[in-house]
């Protein structure tokens, strides 16, 4: 999996001005989508035995143990474009994903 240093940075600015002074970003799989699994992100301060860490200019990136099966080839990304901003995930281990880039099948 690779974090990039774009994502980093931004993670780094959101938790600067957290006012929970998480630990970690968290990216998740979990059921649901158009496509039967979909991503997410949430700040985290509990990161678990069994959690894989990665760590990006000194900013972690932590996936839980059931997650990372579908995340091992993934890169997460920040994206600033005419569209806006947003967090972004590349994962070649997806056969098939939605139109909005949030939800996949494996």
């Amino acid at each position: 999996m690779i974090f990039t240093e774009n994502a980093a940075e931004r993670v780094k600015e959101i938790m600067s001005s957290d006012e929970q002074n998480a630990q970690a970003l968290r990216v998740f799989v979990q059921g649901g989508g158009c496509h039967g699994f979909s991503y997410g992100f949430g700040f985290e301060n509990d990161i678990a035995d069994d959690d894989t860490v990665i760590e990006t200019n000194e900013v972690k990136l932590v996936v839980d143990s059931m997650s990372i099966m579908y995340l091992s080839e993934a890169t997460i990304d920040f994206v600033r474009s005419l569209e806006g901003e947003r967090f972004t995930i590349d994962n070649p281990s997806a056969s098939t994903s939605c139109g909005c880039g949030s939800s996949f099948s494996a």
